[in-house]
């Protein structure tokens, strides 16, 4: 009896875990979207408000890995792992993403941000990550569907900025990239809370280089407190994405991590319509259909690969 009841425990902390991960992950997501979009609005520049933001999450997150004694680990490994995904998961798409929002609005980049799966699925299949699996793959494949029907309506709509949505997509395939390369390159014996906070604090050093390099400045009018309270809003809100994101990816793999964009999508899509006052994009209903259908799939499919491993 004890050790079907232990048996039990363990099928549910399987699938318990990294699922809340997802949906907690992929709110956040989709709120993060918002939230730029309407500090650019106010007068921040993406660049500024992404590296305060960022800078202030790291901070955040390195102080959680104080009290907790799992300090990000310095060597060769890790720096490397530091700066190479920072470069490619944060300050590359997220700087994409919000230099776009503006022209193509808060709910289309939460939209696409549930198409890394397909990219990411085929990355892991190619580098032999993740095993083929029927009912996973009809998951990506349905979430990309519903995310794709969506982009071709904003594509034909005729006040669309065809540069900026193609600038928008670039941001998907970052993505889908840094979830391969932290899947592969996962420093040995690094727990997701020392790596969270090394990888934001080499983003802050990117960003902050890139902005000394260009034009493009990271100041922040400090004449009113509006400015100030979205960079510690979107903070809190990167403190959290970030740390779910490694835990996610430590007890979920890249391909169920991809959907934290899916998830996203279906929580930032209502909040730009009815908070942010943009007009509902076309084909909304039958998209995120499709992409809740494949959140449940691939879940569904990782939870049945989680117990076959562990009966054999």
């Amino acid at each position: 009896m004890n050790d079907s009841l232990k048996q039990t425990s363990i099928h549910k902390t399987t699938w318990l875990v990294p699922f809340i991960c997802l949906l907690v992950g992929g709110a956040l997501t989709g709120i993060s979207t918002n939230v730029a979009k309407y500090a650019i609005d106010v007068g921040l520049t993406p660049l500024g408000f992404l590296f305060w933001s960022i800078t202030s999450a790291a901070i955040i997150l390195f102080m959680i890995a104080l009290i907790r004694k799992e300090l990000p680990p310095l060597n060769a490994r890790s720096l490397e792992y530091y700066f190479v995904a920072a470069l490619v998961s944060v300050a590359a798409a997220n700087l994409l993403l919000f230099s776009a929002i503006r022209h193509v609005g808060a709910g289309f980049v939460a939209l696409i941000l549930s198409l890394p799966p397909l990219l990411t699925y085929l990355g892991a299949l190619i580098l032999r990550i993740e095993q083929f699996y029927i009912v996973r793959a009809l998951g990506v494949i349905a979430a990309l569907i519903g995310a794709g029907a969506l982009a071709i309506h904003k594509f034909s709509a005729p006040d669309s900025s065809v540069f900026w949505i193609l600038i928008a997509l670039c941001g998907p395939v970052l993505l889908a990239i840094g979830n391969i390369y932290r899947t592969l390159r996962w420093p040995d014996n690094a727990s997701s809370g020392a790596l969270a906070p090394g990888m934001l604090i080499a983003a802050a050093l990117l960003l902050g280089l890139f902005s000394a390099m260009s034009d493009f400045s990271i100041a922040v009018s400090l004449e009113n407190w509006l400015p100030l309270s979205m960079i510690a809003i979107q903070a809190g809100v990167f403190a959290g994405q970030f740390l779910l994101l490694f835990l996610l990816q430590k007890t979920g793999g890249p391909v169920l991590l991809s959907l934290l964009g899916a998830v996203g999508a279906i929580v930032g899509v209502p909040v730009a319509i009815f908070l942010q006052g943009e007009s509902p994009p076309e084909g909304l209903f039958l998209g995120a259909t499709l992409i809740a259908i494949g959140v449940a799939l691939v879940t569904w499919g990782g939870v049945k690969i989680a117990r076959v491993k562990e009966e054999v």
